[in-house]
């Protein structure tokens, strides 16, 4: 039985076409900044994103803590959102490895954090208080996409204020696709961005981390002190390569796809909420667990949780979907 993963869009596995890629990919050594593959990948971000320079690291971990270590020094602090994926599901790194402290707020509906009580949170400029650097946004955020209008207005706040502003773009293609706009539209509004290629690009490794020529610099020390130097790294840049160039314009498809999925169980009787990208969250209360059971042994893979969340992607296809479905109402019915 084919089996259906749902638990995340970091599932999936190289297509054909990127394992070639991946195999004739021109090698050397990253560390010493002669990795050919590796080079083109930076440069071809960095341009289509509209910074100076960027940075190929393993993970999306990684990136976003290179970028908060880059902008904030110790004792410093960023404000973030109580659910965002730099605060709450990335060990603590920024605090433990940074010194930096996070100034966490409760996010919004929409998946943005309310302006106002974002300005209420910097602190004065007083030795008793940490100083506030940075503002960290992530975009899509539990499958939201934070609109054009939102990004300039957090980009003139944090002007005002003298913060910089990150964004943690792990889904970033998909907020594009979902707008109808180039990647570069979103992130013009943003000081540094790190952008995801193991989530829904499909590449098997890597996110990239894109800014300025200073904090890049500054990136690539930090990034060897944290262990991320890689020597022929050029195999894994290749499938991002591959997936930028390849990848991007079918993310529709997923999106179409959980929308299908929403339609659905809202159909069957589920609480559903809006769909926007590529994840859907359906209310499923105390029976969380034995829905997982119950779709296991259909082949479908889920995370139990009284909200759950689905999440599409490239290997997830139309009549997989339905498959889900079937699994959703043979369930209500047991």
């Amino acid at each position: 039985m084919a089996i259906i993963d749902l638990r995340s869009d970091t599932v999936t596995q190289p297509t054909p076409g990127m394992r070639e890629a991946m195999l004739a990919a021109e090698l050397g050594d990253d560390v010493y900044g002669e990795d050919p593959t590796v080079n083109r990948l930076e440069q071809y971000l960095a341009a289509e994103l509209g910074f100076a320079r960027a940075l190929f690291v393993p993970t999306g971990t990684m990136s976003n803590l290179l970028g908060l270590m880059a902008h904030c020094e110790r004792g410093d602090e960023y404000i973030v959102g109580q659910q965002a994926h730099t605060y709450k599901y990335e060990g603590g790194g920024a605090a433990v490895l940074g010194s930096i402290q996070p100034q966490p707020l409760e996010g919004e509906a929409d998946g943005s954090l309310d302006l106002g009580k974002v300005e209420a949170a910097i602190k004065q400029d007083d030795f008793h208080f940490a100083r506030t650097r940075l503002l960290a946004l992530e975009n899509t955020m539990q499958g939201k996409v934070l609109p054009s209008s939102y990004l300039a207005a957090a980009r003139e706040l944090t002007r005002r204020r003298g913060l910089a502003l990150h964004l943690d773009g792990a889904r970033l293609y998909n907020a594009a696709v979902r707008q109808g706009v180039a990647a570069r539209e979103i992130t013009r509004h943003f000081d540094s961005v790190s952008v995801c290629l193991s989530k829904g690009l499909g590449a098997p490794v890597g996110s990239v981390l894109c800014g300025s020529a200073e904090l890049i610099g500054k990136a690539r020390r930090l990034r060897k002190m944290v262990g991320g130097g890689m020597r022929q790294a050029g195999v894994l840049a290749a499938a991002g390569l591959y997936a930028l160039e390849h990848q991007v314009a079918r993310l529709a498809v997923d999106h179409a796809n959980a929308e299908r999925l929403a339609d659905g169980l809202r159909g069957l009787g589920y609480a559903v909420e809006p769909v926007q990208t590529n994840m859907v969250y359906a209310q499923v209360g105390e029976r969380a667990d034995a829905l997982k059971a119950f779709c296991a042994e259909r082949g479908i893979q889920l995370i139990a949780a009284p909200r759950l969340r689905m999440v599409t992607h490239m290997d997830v296809s139309t009549a997989d979907i339905d498959r889900v479905l079937e699994a959703f109402a043979a369930f209500a019915r047991a």
